[in-house]
C-alpha cells in the first residue's frame, strides 16, 4: 500500500514488532547476539554492524526520502565524516558558500590534512558550478536552504550539471526534512540530516541520518559506517523514531509561525534584511516553491545599526539563546561567534555572515508571543 507522507511518518520503516505485537519497535539494548553455530547467526552479530532498533530507523529515513537505503549515525557530523570518507587523496568537493560551520570545519581542518580539498561556490549560480567543475572535482555538496543565509539551490538543475560530468550530488536536507523536500527525487545521490534537529524535534537526542538510492553507494557507506563506527545507539534510535512520528504536525506549526514572523520582521522597521525563502521578495522564492512543499522555519535577519545585537540577545525572555535548531522551543543564535565561528572572518563577511546577523529557529509556541518577545528585546537594545 502506497502511503502519503503523514501516514509514512507513523507507519514507515518497520511498523511495530511482529513477535509481540508491540506497536513500537523495541529498544534492542544489546551489544552482541547469540549465534547458532560457526557462521550461523540470525541476521545480527554485533551492534556496531547492525541493531534491530537502528535498522528500523534506517529503513524509516529511506522510506521518507524515497530512497532505497538508510544509515543512522551518532551525530550529523559522524554522518558527514563517513560520507567524506568516500573520497581519496587529490579529490575535491564543491561546497555551498554558506554552509554549517561544522561542515566547513571538518573539511578545512580534518579532511584537508588527507589532501581532500574543497572549493566554495555559490551553488545557486548554475554557471558558477559548471565553471568550477574539473577532473579533480568528485562531488557537489549543497545545503538548501543554506545555513545561515537560507540561500536556495536548484537541486534538479545542479544534479543535471553534476551528473553530466559524472559527479556525485550530496544534499544536506536538515532544514526542511523529507516532510517538505525530498532531494533524491530531484536527482541527488546522497541526502544527509542532522537528526538532532527537526526529525528528533525535542532537543534531547543527537543523531545523523543518511539516505541513498544507489546500491553501490550504499554498500560503500555501510562498509564505512561499520569500519569507522560512529553509529547511533539503540535508545537514541528509538527516540528518533518517536520524534519522527510527530514531524508532520510539528512542521506545519513551525512553518505557519515562521511565515507570520518573517512578514512581521519585514514590516517592523527594526531590521535591515530578512532571509526567508517563503517571502515573495526572497531571491530563492520561485525555486523553493518549485522543489519543496514549504519554506521551513529558519529565519535569519540583520538588526538595524541603531540596535545593539548583544543587548538584543540579553533582553530575550521567551526565546532561548542556544546552539542548535529544530526543537519545539524557539532558539536564536549568533552565527558569527557560535555556529559559524570556524569559518574565517573574511569569508563570513564576504558571504554575509555579519556580526549583526541573527539566526532564528522558530518553535511551535504561540506566534504572537514570539513576536512580542522579539519586539521587546529589540526595543530594549536601542542604542543611546
Amino acid at each position: 500500500m502506497s502511503l502519503k507522507i503523514d501516514s509514512l511518518l507513523i507507519h514507515g520503516g518497520i511498523d511495530g514488532d511482529e513477535t509481540t505485537g508491540a506497536v513500537n519497535v523495541p529498544v534492542y539494548q544489546t551489544s552482541t547476539y547469540k549465534q547458532d553455530g560457526l557462521g550461523k547467526d540470525r541476521g545480527w552479530e554485533y551492534s556496531r554492524t547492525g541493531n534491530p532498533t537502528r535498522a528500523a530507523l534506517e529503513k524509516l529515513i529511506a522510506d521518507l526520502e524515497q530512497g532505497e537505503y538508510g544509515l543512522a549515525f551518532a551525530s550529523g557530523l559522524a554522518a558527514i565524516n563517513t560520507i567524506l570518507s568516500l573520497f581519496k587523496r587529490g579529490d575535491k568537493l564543491l561546497v555551498s558558500d554558506n554552509i554549517y560551520g561544522g561542515t566547513f570545519r571538518i573539511l578545512d581542518n580534518v579532511f584537508k590534512n588527507f589532501d581532500i580539498t574543497y572549493e566554495i561556490v555559490d551553488t545557486s549560480d548554475e554557471a558558477a558550478i559548471e565553471a568550477a567543475i574539473d577532473d579533480s572535482v568528485k562531488a557537489v555538496y549543497i545545503e538548501t536552504p543554506a545555513n545561515p543565509l537560507l540561500t536556495v539551490t536548484d537541486i534538479e538543475a545542479v544534479s543535471k550539471i553534476a551528473h553530466r560530468h559524472d559527479k556525485l550530488v550530496i544534499v544536506d536536507n536538515t532544514f526542511l526534512t523529507p516532510y517538505l523536500q525530498r532531494p533524491l527525487t530531484l536527482g541527488a545521490d546522497i541526502v544527509i540530516h542532522s537528526g538532532t534537529k527537526y526529525l528528533g524535534g525535542h532537543s534531547d537526542t543527537i543523531s545523523g541520518l543518511v539516505a541513498v538510492k544507489r546500491k553501490d553507494i550504499a554498500d560503500r557507506l555501510y562498509y564505512l559506517q561499520n569500519a569507522i563506527g560512529g553509529v547511533l545507539a539503540p535508545w537514541d534510535s528509538f527516540l528518533m523514531i518517536r520524534g519522527i512520528k510527530t514531524l508532520g504536525v510539528r512542521m506545519d506549526r513551525h512553518v505557519a509561525n515562521a511565515e507570520k514572523i518573517a512578514r512581521w520582521l519585514v514590516g517592523s522597521g527594526y531590521v535591515s534584511k530578512v532571509y526567508y525563502p517563503g517571502l515573495k521578495t526572497d531571491p530563492g522564492y520561485e525555486v523553493q516553491k518549485k522543489q519543496a512543499d514549504g519554506a521551513g522555519a529558519m529565519i535569519s535577519f540583520v538588526l538595524d545599526p541603531k540596535y545593539d545585537y548583544k543587548k538584543f540577545y540579553e533582553s530575550l525572555k521567551l526565546i532561548t539563546l542556544a546552539e542548535s535548531l529544530g526543537g519545539v522551543e524557539s532558539l536564536v543564535c549568533h552565527p558569527a561567534t557560535m555556529t559559524h565561528a570556524a569559518i574565517p572572518r573574511e569569508i563570513r563577511q564576504e558571504v554575509g555572515i555579519v556580526d549583526e546577523l541573527i539566526r532564528f529557529s522558530v518553535g511551535i509556541e504561540d506566534a504572537d508571543d514570539l513576536i512580542s518577545d522579539l519586539e521587546q528585546a529589540i526595543k530594549a537594545s536601542k542604542k543611546a
